[in-house]
């Protein structure tokens, strides 16, 4: 089985998919839409991306590209705690604090915006596509004062001195990853809730449309663990919905739902009923 993930190796993306996937045969991609257009053009037999972070929310282009451009369904959520950590070349340990430059992805750097204002404040930060790739460069550069905010795995792999551990914000800070994938899966974690995430579409001139869309579920007792807008792209003011049901023996109420949203005018995707998967802090 082959399984695409957010690269190189030692990301986060990396830790969720290998322990749901202990026997995979792994394909770092460079970019989340690289992983989504690999499952897409079926290079590949699953892909895991990024979703949403305790700390920063959601993780806007995973959004945007299952929304526009996937059609291959969600069949499983992993839920992975996150533990950032400061981490330099060897050769730079004692020097840390005088490092010219911080990189690492946009959501590493923004989920450890207060220690990096307290211990590093007006150092450079640099956006780098994973954490892996940030821990990657700075140890493929020893020659330039350069840190990286990345998993402990990252340290592990690239031979850097963690020298700040735990530089997140929150302590319970983790990461939701979504598994997409057209075959049948087994993950050989333990299963917990059920749910299912739709998108939706607003009808045109109808007042109170997304009141009249989430009484829907509301008025048949199918708890919303979360929902989001994006911009639709098409013109200013447009939005498409995200909505995550908790949906665990109640698929047809789903059903009944979407088809009354649908009868006034809304349009509804189904992107994959699943289950969630938690991983145990390393």
């Amino acid at each position: 089985m082959k399984v695409a993930y957010l690269g190189p190796a030692a990301s986060f993306t990396h830790s969720a998919a290998s322990k749901a996937f202990p026997y995979g045969e792994m394909q770092a991609k460079n970019t989340i839409p690289d992983c989504i257009m690999a499952i897409e053009k079926e290079e590949v037999d699953v892909a895991v991306v990024p979703i949403e972070n305790t700390i920063e929310g959601s993780v806007n282009v995973t959004l945007d590209y299952l929304f526009h451009f996937s059609k291959v369904p969600v069949v499983a959520e992993i839920v992975l705690p996150i533990s950032q950590h400061l981490m330099v070349h060897p050769e730079n340990k004692t020097a840390w604090k005088s490092v010219q430059k911080v990189m690492s992805h946009p959501q590493a750097l923004a989920q450890c915006h207060t220690f990096l204002q307290a211990e590093l404040y007006g150092t450079e930060q640099e956006v780098t596509p994973s954490t892996a790739y940030a821990a990657k460069y700075v140890s493929e550069h020893p020659e330039e004062l350069l840190a990286a905010i990345a998993p402990r795995m990252a340290s592990e792999r690239y031979g850097l001195e963690i020298v700040q551990e735990d530089a997140q914000d929150l302590e319970l800070n983790q990461t939701r990853f979504f598994v997409l994938s057209r075959i049948p899966i087994e993950i050989p974690l333990i299963k917990e809730e059920e749910k299912t995430t739709l998108t939706f579409l607003l009808p045109q001139n109808l007042p109170g449309a997304l009141h009249k869309i989430l009484s829907t579920f509301a008025w048949r007792n199918i708890d919303m663990s979360r929902i989001e807008s994006r911009p639709l792209k098409t013109s200013l003011g447009e939005y498409f919905f995200f909505v995550d049901l908790l949906s665990a023996g109640k698929s047809q109420l789903v059903a009944n739902a979407v088809e009354e949203i649908e009868l006034i005018g809304g349009e509804v995707r189904n992107l994959g009923t699943y289950h969630v998967y938690r991983l145990a802090k390393d």
